[in-house]
């Protein structure tokens, strides 16, 4: 049997328990966000909380989270109000996206333990690799949460993620046709 919970809904995997967690999410529970980078654990894009800590989800076997709780970034917030994405949206840090999820998990995993961190707190504590070099806002964004967090802050929130294209265009003037 492999039961756990995932973003607060139990579930039971009829995978092989040797699945990588990775998989049973993306593939099984269509849960995206949970990104595929090296496959060895190293580079974080897969990283998710399983009981409290940031864990890379391509290195642990579903078998092994027998009555564990994992939450994924789409559990986090599903409206991208966690201080942590609202931060990171205000500060620009995302830039390609791929690495972001796995970050954001690191981070909120890392802003659990430690509510008041420091930079060097943060470069240690989140270790996943980006391509984009975002690191420097990175750690700003991430300081900038944990003040949020503690109520020391606040944060102007960014724009829902569900705006209606149509809405979004609406005082764009249309293009005429390229006459030849």
């Amino acid at each position: 049997m492999t039961r756990f919970t995932v973003n607060n809904q139990p579930v039971h995997y009829a995978m092989d328990p040797t699945t990588p967690l990775l998989f049973a999410l993306r593939d099984a529970s269509n849960l995206t966000g949970t990104k595929y980078g090296c496959g060895s654990g190293d580079c974080g894009a897969c990283t998710v909380d399983i009981d409290g800590r940031a864990v890379r989800s391509c290195t642990v076997q579903i078998g092994a989270l027998e009555g564990s709780f994992v939450t994924t970034i789409e559990g986090l917030s599903r409206d991208r109000n966690h201080p942590l994405q609202q931060a990171l949206l205000t500060a620009n840090v995302v830039q390609c996206g791929y690495c972001i999820p796995g970050i954001v998990m690191a981070a909120q995993a890392l802003l659990r333990t430690n509510r008041n961190p420091t930079e060097d707190d943060v470069r240690v504590g989140i270790t996943n690799l980006c391509r984009c070099g975002i690191y420097p806002r990175l750690v700003d964004a991430v300081l900038q949460a944990a003040a949020v967090t503690r109520g020391d802050e606040t944060l102007e929130a960014a724009p829902p993620p569900d705006i209606d294209p149509a809405d979004a265009a609406k005082d764009v003037p249309a293009l005429s046709p390229i006459k030849r």
